[in-house]
């Protein structure tokens, strides 16, 4: 049986190669507009990161052709309505297993960067300037992690701040789980008060919109980090920053934004911003593992 596979957003090159090995045949073309809607209609499998989102309209345009089945090269699904796909037949699944340790690593990174001020001071230095006695940062050991969101890739935050010496809590909407017994659950409300650095992992509700917003930072320690490697949205980009202005927050690690490519400019140049565009999964081992897991999620639907 031989498949054609569109990979909108591109598709690491072992895993075409594979695909194509066997028989299949993989477009790695990036297609918007009635293009997009053309290729999806003339394709088995559709792969995507990102950068295409498969909403209500595309899924009308496409339901009752030759595609069936929706891959997110990635851990979340919030840019496919899969719900709405799978009532009109489409199978839509991801790859949760793949990314975890990159954008954990990411998240730990973007602690270390504010924590010592390595952001700014990569920008000042090569303006000439010698902020030495400026930038007394603080160390990570010691200090209390709230995490947001509990599940593999915070699992993965978890130890490795762990490791670090810092004290982990964390709040989750399903409440104390008891398969990450060894770090302690907390209410939304009583983590913010004690959290020194608190990371989100949630997907975008856009029934809920953000959680953080301004009644959450009132809630948080003066001094407290944000960092947010999960989803734009989650984090209100504009009470994040009258946060930052005032030093109720004093730092924020973003590596998701609201609008990407993001033209908050204003946010993202900020002094107290470590900022990094969508990365969190873009290291050669992560992209190498989700190809073989979309591999595996392929052969399993189609039962090669």
């Amino acid at each position: 049986m031989q498949l054609k596979i569109l990979a909108n957003d591109g598709m690491d090159k072992s895993a075409v190669d594979a695909l194509v090995a066997e028989g299949h045949l993989v477009d790695t073309t990036h297609y918007d507009g009635e293009a997009l809607v053309e290729q999806l209609r003339d394709s088995d499998v559709v792969v995507i990161r990102s950068a295409t989102k498969i909403r209500k309209d595309l899924i009308d345009q496409v339901k009752g052709s030759r595609l069936k089945l929706m891959i997110r090269a990635g851990v979340g699904i919030d840019n496919i309505d899969h719900i709405y796909a799978e009532e009109n037949g489409f199978t839509v699944r991801n790859t949760p297993n793949s990314s975890s340790a990159a954008v954990a690593e990411l998240a730990i990174g973007h602690m270390f960067t504010l924590a010592r001020f390595i952001h700014i001071s990569n920008v000042t230095m090569r303006n000439g300037e010698w902020n030495k006695n400026k930038y007394n940062g603080i160390e990570l050991a010691g200090k209390t992690l709230g995490l947001i969101g509990m599940g593999r890739i915070s699992y993965e935050v978890a130890i490795r701040a762990k490791a670090l010496g810092m004290k982990v809590v964390y709040t989750n909407r399903r409440g104390k789980l008891a398969e990450y017994s060894e770090f302690e659950y907390l209410p939304m409300d009583e983590l913010l008060p004690v959290a020194d650095f608190i990371s989100l992992h949630i997907p975008f509700d856009k029934n809920v919109g953000a959680t953080l917003k301004k009644a959450q930072f009132e809630l948080m320690k003066d001094g407290v980090y944000i960092i947010n490697t999960a989803r734009g949205g989650v984090v209100d980009e504009a009470d994040l920053l009258e946060a930052l202005n005032s030093g109720k927050v004093a730092g924020a690690g973003i590596d998701v934004f609201v609008e990407e490519p993001t033209k908050n400019i204003e946010l993202v140049s900020h002094p107290k911003v470590s900022a990094t565009p969508h990365i969190g999964a873009s290291t050669g081992e992560a992209q190498e593992r989700i190809g073989d897991e979309t591999i595996a999620v392929i052969k399993g639907h189609f039962q090669l």
